[in-house]
């Protein structure tokens, strides 16, 4: 008699609504609740894993798919979703080629999604960022005319004094780190090799309007597990130790100061700006990380940093006890101090209940928060100012919304100010929009 083989459950990234949709869809003049604020013209587009295999080994490295919600005179335009057509979507090409080296031109474009000098980027931090036309189709690889030879961050710094795009890439391979600036025409200006000790996964780092901070931290590249075809290739050191880089906008390798940290990790910092001497550096912190695996996710919590650059040392607060992931603030404060924060906040738990969004006012310490209602689980939310001249909480926060009863999602959009508040508008989408990472919101240029 044989008996039925056990049916082994799903990894959460390939279930509920983290599972992938199989269909892109367009659809046109989107029903809409409430008013959506007619200063709101431009693209709100997300980026995150959608493997079309329905499978996938790790949540990080499903093939990209991007959903953008076109709105513009007080209507919502257009829905669409489309996979980023990379080669490793339409030719199955490997990152890593046979003699170990890397080519940058491979990856799977599902991290982030930006706009800088006209163009919008599809990012993933393994490889070339990837061009998509306004209407979400691929343009191809980008290396901005033969200049970048690194991989780019999927989390770029864009100055709101200098109209700069500053971004790194990360290696497994020496140099394990390098610094690039594009400038505001969108043309490679600076590349720089930083040393640091060993192949670090450096996922984000920060400006202030005079410094640029690099995270160096415990989760490394392990080349057994990668000889082993485990399916993930980083893992958290114990051996490595924790530190941060300091350096000055205008400084170079040696230039930079690194000041030890406890032992941690960082997907994303909330922002960072100078006090005075001092640099402040405000994020959200794992106390560890994988070490029961890489699809191990901890509990991470906002913590803020603060470099004596006199003392040599770093004072380590925390902000909040509650679990939270994907911060973002009021791009136009990057680098500089900033009051409000926003944030998904029960990530931890990694399931569609009790999710909900936080706002920080960091100058009070009082949090508001909205519930989208029983069923109803936000992604990242993005702030949009009303205005140019518009305060720092003028303006909406932006979030894609599953609704479990519909088995659909819904783009919502807050009114920053009345946070807890009905939202300003709910528009209904043709497609679920699978829990993912990171999006922006695209201006039209005036």
């Amino acid at each position: 008699m044989t008996l039925p083989a056990e049916k082994k459950e799903l990894p959460f990234y390939l279930r509920g609504n983290f599972a992938p949709v199989m269909e892109e869809v367009t659809a046109f003049d989107l029903p809409v609740e409430g008013a959506i604020p007619p200063g709101l013209r431009g693209l709100y587009v997300r980026n995150g894993p959608n493997p079309k295999s329905g499978e996938s080994i790790h949540w990080f490295v499903g093939d990209g798919m991007v959903h953008g919600v076109r709105l513009e005179d007080g209507k919502a335009k257009w829905f669409r979703n489309r996979w980023v057509r990379t080669r490793v979507f339409e030719e199955g090409a490997e990152l890593v080629q046979p003699d170990g080296t890397i080519d940058h031109t491979v990856g799977v474009a599902n991290t982030n999604i930006i706009g800088h000098a006209g163009r919008i980027f599809a990012l993933v931090e393994s490889s070339f960022p990837t061009e998509l036309t306004p209407e979400l189709g691929t343009v191809g690889v980008c290396d901005f005319n033969g200049r970048l030879r690194t991989a780019m961050t999927a989390h770029p710094k864009l100055c709101p004094k200098t109209g700069e795009l500053h971004f790194f890439g990360y290696s497994p391979f020496p140099p394990y780190l390098t610094y690039h600036v594009l400038d505001a025409s969108g043309a490679l200006v600076r590349s720089d090799v930083i040393d640091i000790p060993g192949p670090t996964m450096m996922h984000d780092f920060a400006i202030t309007d005079r410094h640029v901070i690099f995270m160096d931290l415990p989760i490394t590249f392990s080349l057994e597990r990668a000889m082993s075809g485990g399916s993930f290739f980083y893992e958290w050191n114990d051996d490595y130790g924790a530190r941060l880089g300091v350096m000055p906008r205008g400084g170079r390798n040696a230039d930079v100061r690194w000041f030890e940290v406890e032992p941690c990790y960082v997907f994303h910092p909330l922002n960072a700006f100078d006090e005075g001497e001092n640099v402040v550096v405000d994020v959200v912190r794992y106390p560890e990380l994988w070490r029961g695996g890489p699809d191990s996710f901890d509990a991470a919590y906002l913590h803020r940093w603060t470099v004596d650059k006199k003392a040599g040392r770093v004072a380590e607060q925390p902000l909040d006890d509650r679990p939270i992931e994907f911060p973002r603030i009021d791009e136009r404060r990057m680098g500089r101090p900033h009051r409000y924060g926003y944030a998904v906040s029960n990530v931890a738990n990694v399931g569609e209940r009790s999710m909900h969004l936080v706002k920080y006012d960091l100058a009070t310490g009082k949090t508001e928060t909205h519930d989208f209602g029983s069923g109803r689980a936000p992604a990242e939310g993005v702030f949009v100012a009303e205005s140019d001249k518009a305060g720092e909480d003028g303006g909406f926060v932006l979030a894609y919304v599953y609704d479990e009863a519909r088995n659909s999602s819904d783009l919502v959009i807050l009114d920053a100010s009345s946070f807890a508040r009905r939202p300003v508008a709910t528009i209904r989408l043709p497609q679920r929009v699978p829990f993912g990472f990171h999006g922006n919101w695209i201006a039209d240029a005036n």
